[in-house]
């Protein structure tokens, strides 16, 4: 399959676009490209532009709230919920953890569950929020059932991300990651470019054998076996019970009725470092224990020794230089509606 570059500029235009034609207010239309395109410039495709067609599909069938009127109620002087009104989860997401960062620059900590949303895509975006104010994120997001638990044939959980950003003087450190294997994105994106095999322990097919064919995959593996299942059931917990969301095989399906209205809950994070130490002490050792990383060794087959993060850094380097890969049935659909090329 072809693979064409776009500059992230065009790329953004391409998906406003579409979101707009769609129904989606201008400005939630930016904030959701400007999402998808950070995880594109990641090289994280699976949560990036690919996702536009799915979302179209789900706001003109009515399973997402193009208007939405958000509302906040604060639950304690550092803790508060935030109704999202069934809009997009990238805004939702993004104006949450403004309000999340808020709290923690006024009383050190800042935790708000969010219900009443959608798919918010990577993220490392919302953690990044708060690391670019010398704060720390967390956030944390449930998905409908496709991961198998340890031990188990069927699934129950979503793939259940998490994530943390932590500030510094160079670029925030940030862990973003799914509690399954891989995403599910990864699958789509794997049958997208027509990719003949995946490694075994992504997922499994119908009887639940572990798979290589990624069009047999109909549910994931955890990471880690029982590792990654009990972070999975810690996620849903957060996202879903204490934000009085629906949980594991209760929660509205992703590609199900496109007409119905998810309900997804979130749950943010933000901690002040000020409260704990000096804001200048905490940036100081998170620089050097990313430099005494760097200074390791590298074992056989590895160039570097990197921290979390790093190779999205990378990524996105050499993405804003040579444009970002798109394959070129997407690029297609991202241009259908455009006078021109992108």
């Amino acid at each position: 399959m072809q693979e064409v570059r776009v500059s992230s500029e065009k790329l953004t235009e391409a998906v406003v676009l579409k979101l707009k034609k769609a129904g989606l207010r201008e400005l939630d239309a930016t904030i959701v490209a400007d999402v998808l395109v950070h995880a594109d410039l990641r090289g994280v495709s699976s949560h990036g532009v690919l996702r536009t067609e799915h979302y179209v599909k789900r706001i003109t069938e009515g399973g997402i709230n193009p208007e939405p009127e958000f509302t906040i109620k604060a639950t304690g002087p550092v803790t508060a919920i935030f109704d999202g009104d069934n809009g997009m989860g990238h805004v939702i997401a993004k104006e949450a953890m403004n309000y999340t960062i808020k709290l923690a620059e006024k009383s050190g900590v800042g935790m708000v569950g969010v219900m009443n949303s959608s798919h918010c895509g990577a993220l490392s975006y919302f953690v990044q929020q708060a690391a670019e104010m010398n704060l720390i994120g967390l956030a944390m997001t449930h998905t409908d059932k496709i991961v198998v638990p340890f031990g188990g044939a069927k699934p129950y959980f979503g793939t259940n991300p998490i994530a943390f950003g932590f500030p510094s003087k160079n670029k925030p450190l940030i862990l973003d990651m799914a509690t399954s294997n891989v995403a599910w994105g990864k699958i789509l994106h794997k049958r997208e470019a027509g990719t003949a095999t995946i490694p075994s322990d992504w997922g499994v097919d119908e009887k639940g054998k572990p798979t290589t064919d990624p069009n047999a995959v109909t549910a994931l593996l955890p990471f880690a076996g029982p590792k990654g299942y009990g972070m999975s059931m810690v996620v849903d917990i957060f996202s879903g019970i204490l934000t009085a969301s629906a949980f594991g095989p209760h929660v509205t399906k992703m590609y199900g009725d496109y007409s119905e209205k998810r309900q997804l809950g979130h749950f943010l994070c933000a901690i002040n470092p000020s409260y704990f130490t000096t804001i200048e002490s905490f940036l100081c050792n998170i620089d050097q224990m990313v430099n005494e990383i760097h200074a390791i060794n590298p074992a056989e087959g590895f160039t570097k020794v990197m921290v979390p993060g790093e190779p999205e850094y990378l990524r996105e380097e050499e993405y804003l230089k040579e444009g970002i890969p798109l394959t070129d049935s997407l690029y297609e659909y991202l241009i259908e509606d455009k006078q021109t090329s992108i």
